[in-house]
């Protein structure tokens, strides 16, 4: 496997590594798990449409956009909430 270098702040490549040291791995190896376990754009996508296949078949649960997007404001106003106290 080839390495690549990556430029980022000081401060945010030390706190990385303490978090890999106290997990005992080093930088490299904690970088690389970290990158297994997130998902891309494209694959959150399809995460989501299959989730959305599955709720349909389950319960017939199928939001319209206009539903979506009301469900989408009224978390994000309350994640705002939250944020604020």
């Amino acid at each position: 496997m080839a390495d690549a270098n990556i430029r980022i702040p000081t401060d945010a490549r030390d706190r990385l590594a303490e978090i890999a040291a106290a997990e005992g791995l080093s930088l490299r190896a904690y970088l690389a798990r970290l990158a297994s376990t997130l998902l891309t754009p494209a694959e959150r996508a399809a995460r989501a449409e299959q989730a959305r296949a599955e709720l349909l078949k389950w319960n017939g649960y199928d939001l319209t956009e206009a539903e979506a997007a009301q469900v989408d404001a009224d978390l994000d106003r309350r994640l705002a909430e939250i944020r604020t106290r």
